[in-house]
């Protein structure tokens, strides 16, 4: 996949800030998103300059406004997907107390849309815009289910099949043989396999031709009483979801 470096780095400098969570000088912030200084000099002034970021005090540290931010939100108001999601997907939380996650797929990789965190104090925690592999999430599982034969088959044969955690499905057989049954049974499901003592189920919905996956995600010891409860409570939720997108 090919990048462009400038918003490249536009982005890792936000992200410097995400993980600081303080104000910066120029170098200390260079450093921190490994762009060079002189770039780092330009980008930081673009962006001074449009109102996303301020300089305070005599040392001239560097932080984000709050422009950022409500423009992310009056974006995220609007997105035409999930505005009309998002109810369904907190109705599936309050039923199941655990953790949501709507995802499709981008590159080879699944891509979190939405998280709604569970309501357990101990809960499995995401965040959307994060990139999950597709052979030992749930969510990934789902959605290579959903491929005919061939295009799996192909997909086994170009990726390889790293192992995230000592359960991951990492014999292409194995995993084929795992997601039949998951095709039988309706829904997909990982024990341990991308997060150690984490249990998801996800099953595949389709949106506008789109293929989305659905998850419910939680620790191993809890999930494991109720996994019938939950891909019922999951199976309805992807119901409800494609009746809203066919009106």
């Amino acid at each position: 996949m090919s990048r462009v470096r400038t918003a490249d780095r536009t982005l890792a400098i936000f992200e410097a800030f995400e993980a600081a969570c303080r104000p910066m000088l120029l170098s200390e912030l260079a450093q921190r998103a490994r762009v060079p200084v002189s770039s780092c000099h330009g980008l930081v002034q673009t962006l001074l300059e449009r109102g996303y970021l301020y300089s305070l005090g005599r040392r001239k540290d560097i932080y984000p406004t709050r422009r950022l931010l409500d423009a992310a939100q009056k974006i995220v108001r609007h997105d035409p997907l999930l505005e009309r999601i998002e109810p369904v997907l907190h109705d599936l939380r309050d039923s199941t107390r655990e953790t949501i996650i709507l995802g499709k797929r981008q590159g080879d990789a699944v891509l979190y849309l939405e998280v709604v965190p569970g309501l357990h104090t101990v809960r499995y925690t995401a965040n959307p815009g994060e990139f999950k592999p597709l052979h030992s999430s749930s969510i990934g599982k789902a959605l290579l289910g959903s491929l005919s034969a061939d295009a799996l088959a192909d997909w086994l044969r170009a990726n390889p099949l790293p192992a995230v955690t000592g359960r991951t499905l990492v014999d292409p057989e194995r995993l084929r043989a795992d997601l039949a049954r998951g095709h039988r049974r309706g829904y997909h499901m990982t024990e341990g396999e991308n997060v150690s003592d984490v249990t998801a189920l996800a099953v595949s919905l389709s949106v506008h031709g789109e293929t989305l996956g659905l998850a419910i995600a939680g620790p191993t010891h809890r999930m494991g009483e109720q996994v019938e409860e939950h891909a019922a409570h999951l199976l309805e939720a992807r119901r409800t979801i494609e009746k809203i997108f066919e009106r």
